[in-house]
């Protein structure tokens, strides 16, 4: 059976007790403070952005932060440390269970878009591939933003200071798998991504490291770092205006529907961490440029009893693969849920280039992926009772469709209007349809003879491009990479035309006000989006750390503290 190269994060290095006085488990149980005694820096979020800001930033002894999550504190359950039940998560407890508005390009569907609802956010509950992106993706960043800071040689150091290289759990020889100095040729984070390699992953010690163990847990005893969890942000606050631009930093929280409304002021600013669909939910006039990666399915029987569908089929089974998890962090329940990654592209001469330009960052950039699993995975059709099954997912990865996000009702518990469009474009449905003929013909090849057996229904009865397009129109699903709702652009420039956001991440026309999270993309990368998340905040934390080593704070401001049932 096929096993995952892994990557931890760096901060994972030390885990400690969760018995600190930082970690509130509800709004009341914070301190009150009066107006000699603030926060610097609120975080509204703790997703991979939050986190890590809230991390770095407190580094400073003398930097006081206070990091808001609306979700809960259990992000050392069992269903999230358990990486093979990432699968699991969606719709649970640890999810948000947003859903999109009907998608045309989806035959009027409307789709679950899970994102994370725990301390750690969206890395709590991911498939947790450790991607980092192209050279072009982080150069058109670049390009975009008129930033060279954002480029793929300046965000080598973040790249590098994030990962701790570490064995997968069976401690193989992963020589040709990884490749330590860099990583290097045959290594899809080398910056060159096109090929097929093993699968690394944040996985350590055969458990899921997602943002709250590696970069909240090491630092719980930070006096200087305060963590509010069950705490929804409801809005953020004009407290004044500076050189004729609004001054927000201030936020508004609450811990129920019908709870008391509190308010607390930064001294600093107030950061933006709450991810691709709540930070436009709390920003007036942006949520357009939603991007996402579209995925389906084909599966094949195999010729095989070993596969990883006996977890599922096999109660007695799966109860020993536990048992042994629970003992040695071995056996197939450290896999993350694919063992190999392939990014390709279209050829130069496809078609679809004839009228249409190509909406990768490059060729280094793949056009559409491929996961490989030994086992039966579908969005459309229910998990067969017996059989063994090999699945490729094929996803867009540079996909030319544009969403949105828009408000539902005034209310902040209301979940957003969330409109991805998903297919809606020549470009994006030609490329999942030649990704489906390509992985045929890869599966096809002699290497495979004797094991995989025939294709399954109801992908086997597609085979024109008529039929191939109903078919992913039908079975078509997301990698839940939702990003760009807030995107970066040039300094200065209106947000209508280049982003909603300075190339230094605070948003255009504001002081005090920044955003750290994947919304803050001005392109999907084509790659999976945790670890761009990282790098993006690694970055930003410097930003901000150079900002107030420089400047110091104007004495007209004041940061009195309220704690009200009513916002004055």
């Amino acid at each position: 059976m096929l096993k995952t190269a892994q990557l931890a994060l760096l901060a994972l290095s030390s885990l400690v007790s969760l018995a600190s006085g930082t970690l509130y488990e509800s709004v009341e149980q914070l301190p009150t403070r009066n107006v000699s005694d603030y926060y610097d820096f609120i975080v509204v979020g703790g997703g991979a952005g939050g986190s890590a800001v809230a991390n770095r930033l407190t580094e400073d002894p003398s930097t006081k932060v206070l990091l808001l999550e609306a979700g809960s504190s259990d992000f050392d359950n069992l269903d999230i440390e358990v990486p093979s039940f990432a699968p699991r998560l969606t719709g649970t407890q640890f999810d948000w269970n947003f859903t999109t508005l009907n998608q045309a390009g989806l035959n009027g569907r409307s789709i679950d878009y899970a994102r994370g609802f725990v301390l750690g956010g969206s890395t709590a509950i991911n498939i947790m591939a450790y991607c980092r992106g192209s050279k072009d993706d982080w150069d058109r960043w670049a390009k975009v933003t008129g930033d060279e800071g954002w480029s793929w040689e300046s965000m080598q150091p973040y790249m590098r200071k994030i990962e701790n290289p570490t064995p997968p759990a069976d401690h193989r020889n992963t020589t040709g798998e990884f490749n330590p100095s860099i990583h290097g040729v045959g290594d899809y984070n080398s910056g060159d991504t096109i090929g097929i390699g093993w699968t690394q992953a944040t996985i350590s010690n055969g458990q899921r490291v997602n943002a709250a163990t590696a970069y909240l847990v090491p630092v719980m005893s930070r006096s200087n770092l305060d963590i509010v969890v069950n705490t929804q942000a409801t809005k953020i606050l004009k407290t004044g205006s500076e050189d004729g631009k609004a001054v927000f930093r201030a936020v508004q929280f609450t811990d129920s529907v019908n709870g008391p409304l509190y308010t607390l002021n930064a001294s600093k600013e107030v950061i933006l961490s709450a991810g691709a669909i709540k930070t436009p939910h709390l920003l007036p006039d942006v949520g357009q440029n939603l991007q996402d990666h579209p995925l389906t399915t084909i599966s094949w029987t195999v010729n095989s009893t070993n596969t990883l569908d006996n977890g599922r089929t096999n109660a007695t089974f799966a109860a020993e693969l536990l048992q042994q998890w629970n003992d040695t962090r071995t056996g197939d329940l450290t896999l993350g849920p694919g063992n190999q990654l392939g990014w390709l592209r279209l050829p130069d001469n496809a078609t679809i280039f004839r009228n249409t330009t190509d909406p990768s960052a490059g060729p280094t950039s793949a056009h559409y992926e491929y996961i490989a699993t030994d086992s039966f995975v579908s969005f459309s059709e229910a998990f067969p009772s017996t059989g063994n099954f090999f699945t490729m997912f094929s996803n867009l990865v540079s996909p030319s469709s544009r969403g949105n996000i828009s408000l539902n009702s005034t209310s902040p518990f209301a979940h957003p209007l969330i409109q991805p469009n998903m297919l809606s474009t020549e470009f994006d449905i030609f490329t999942m349809r030649e990704a489906i003929k390509a992985v045929r013909r890869f599966m096809a090849a002699q290497a495979w003879s004797g094991w995989i057996l025939e294709e399954t229904s109801p992908s086997s009865a597609a085979q024109t491009d008529a039929e191939i397009e109903a078919y992913i129109r039908d079975t078509c699903f997301t990698v839940n990479h939702v990003t760009c709702t807030v995107p970066m652009g040039k300094d200065g420039e209106a947000s209508s035309g280049s982003g909603a956001l300075n190339s230094d991440l605070t948003v255009k026309g504001t002081v005090g006000l920044r955003v750290v999270d994947a919304s803050a993309f001005p392109f999907i990368p084509a790659a999976h989006t945790q670890v761009p998340t990282y790098i993006l905040a690694e970055r930003a934390s410097d930003i901000i750390k150079g900002v107030y080593q420089r400047e110091s704070l104007p004495e007209s401001l004041s940061f009195a503290v309220a704690h009200s049932s009513e916002v004055k």
